[in-house]
């Protein structure tokens, strides 16, 4: 079932985002960056089993927010479970009033199958790159940037 996160869910949270970020699938996340953002972070899981996937919806300005941190536990992965929590982020997105939601990612055609598109990176107001000082590929960001109008 998927859910918002809990207080007590971030430390294993940022164990599943790290091991991810080690594999180079995701940007690492540091512990008080999960927790000052963790409102944005939903998970999976079944009953009191541990968590299987994770996303966040973050709210970069005003009608603009940007899904990240998607993560499915390797032993899940196959089953739509990376499908399901995106499409929970865009239920959200909507709910927030939201008019468009973007990724930075450097798998495009999983993305695009939700209707995201190629999105020029010049675009995106600066508020977005504000997190890019901080991230282990700045200056040089390998992540394509897509865009969903909703």
């Amino acid at each position: 079932m998927i859910r918002k996160a809990k207080i007590t869910e971030i430390p294993e949270i940022r164990r599943i985002l790290a091991e991810a970020a080690k594999v180079g699938e995701i940007l690492p996340r540091t512990l008080a960056n999960l927790y000052s953002q963790m409102r944005d972070y939903s998970v999976y899981r079944e009953d009191e089993g541990p968590i299987i996937a994770v996303a966040a919806l973050h709210v970069s300005w005003d009608d603009l927010g940007e899904i990240r941190s998607l993560v499915v536990s390797p032993d899940f992965q196959g089953r739509g479970l990376g499908s399901q929590m995106v499409r929970n982020c865009l239920e959200e997105a909507r709910q927030l009033g939201l008019r468009k939601v973007f990724v930075l990612t450097a798998s495009p055609n999983y993305f695009e199958r939700f209707g995201f598109r190629p999105f020029p990176r010049e675009q995106l107001p600066p508020i977005v790159w504000a997190d890019c000082v901080d991230c282990v590929k700045f200056p040089d960001c390998d992540e394509i940037p897509l865009i969903l109008d909703l």
